[in-house]
């Protein structure tokens, strides 16, 4: 008998993670292009992160249920959708409402997972997947043999991210604390430790001409040492502002000076380039349009999945009910891949 309570995560304000709210409601009944789906794994993301202490740029206002991707069943289907999705496993990119036992999503917006691909590994590749894969296929689009930076190597979509580089045909240097080192290794990624070792002298060291393309999570002073880095004709991905994460004052300021930096180096005429990179910037070009490019890259990346070259990084699988020690865990450091949350048992 299908369970028909729904149990969601609610976050009331700025809280501690104990400070996170269960909710239990009745399952929705899909409208009109919608389908109900039961969620099998959902992620917990630096996106939640910031969004519990009111630092993410675009958050909603509290309260909010939080959850920016999922990978479940399709349960039911309203009208208008073809009834062949109820019972298919599908991933989606969503933002906010992913942490429920059931989401109510357009159709649309659904991506099925390919037979074989389990829930919680496709759910590590969802949002991490996604952003490795437009980041670097889409903007940095470096040639084989070139050399890349790619800051945080070890996090969640710096793994998915060096993963892409190497089956490229790149050269991966990569920034991680001393513990993650040997991991990067057995990759074929050439570690620098961000902690000990002064970051863009032994970057020149090790690519004396430049880098041609830097992915950078951090924000702040590190966009500036990034740009530097660059050799000529190369680029510059930002995408996120990680150092202003426990910041006060205003959370659009952090991505608005990157904006400022990245227009104007731009405009500078050295053939080098900078983009700040946001997986929902394509949505301006039109829903129908963002839709089929995320549909298109998503299954690229489930399909590097299946070829072995990208591997799913699980770093523990908690139930939805025990979401205040997932996101402590996450928020640590000391893990490597991702946090999952997956049902109650």
């Amino acid at each position: 008998m299908e369970n028909k309570e729904l149990v969601e995560v609610v976050l009331p304000g700025v809280v501690e993670p104990e400070g996170l709210r269960l909710r239990r409601r009745e399952v929705p009944v899909p409208g009109v292009g919608q389908i109900v789906v039961r969620m099998e794994a959902t992620g917990v993301s630096f996106a939640e992160q910031q969004m519990r202490r009111g630092r993410y740029y675009d958050q909603p206002p509290f309260p909010f249920v939080p959850g920016y991707d999922l990978v479940g069943t399709v349960l039911t289907a309203g009208p208008g959708v073809a009834p062949g999705l109820v019972g298919r496993r599908v991933a989606a990119l969503v933002k906010v409402g992913g942490w429920a036992s059931h989401v109510v999503l357009d159709a649309a917006d659904a991506v099925e997972v390919p037979p074989g691909i389990g829930a919680v590994e496709a759910e590590t590749l969802v949002a991490n997947g996604i952003t490795a894969w437009q980041m670097l296929h889409g903007k940095a689009r470096v040639r084989e043999g070139g050399t890349v930076l790619v800051h945080g190597a070890n996090g969640g979509v710096g793994t998915v991210l060096v993963q892409l580089a190497l089956a490229a045909g790149l050269r991966v240097i990569g920034t991680a604390s001393a513990r993650h080192h040997d991991a990067l290794r057995e990759l074929g990624v050439t570690p620098v430790d961000y902690r000990t070792e002064d970051v863009p002298a032994r970057v020149r060291e090790l690519a004396p001409g430049g880098v041609d393309a830097v992915f950078d999570h951090l924000g702040g002073r590190s966009v500036v040492d990034s740009w530097r880095l660059l050799a000529p004709g190369g680029t510059l991905v930002s995408y996120g502002s990680a150092t202003t994460r426990d910041d006060s004052g205003s959370k659009q300021w952090p991505v608005l000076r990157i904006l400022g930096r990245v227009w104007l180096w731009n405009a500078l005429p050295n053939g080098r380039h900078a983009y700040f990179f946001n997986v929902w910037a394509g949505r301006a070009l039109g829903k129908d349009r963002f839709r089929a490019r995320l549909r298109a890259d998503l299954t690229e990346v489930f399909h590097a999945l299946q070829r072995g070259e990208v591997t799913a990084r699980v770093a523990a699988e908690l139930p939805l009910t025990e979401v205040a020690e997932a996101m402590r865990l996450a928020e640590s450091g000391t893990v490597a891949g991702k946090v999952v949350l997956v049902p109650e048992a």
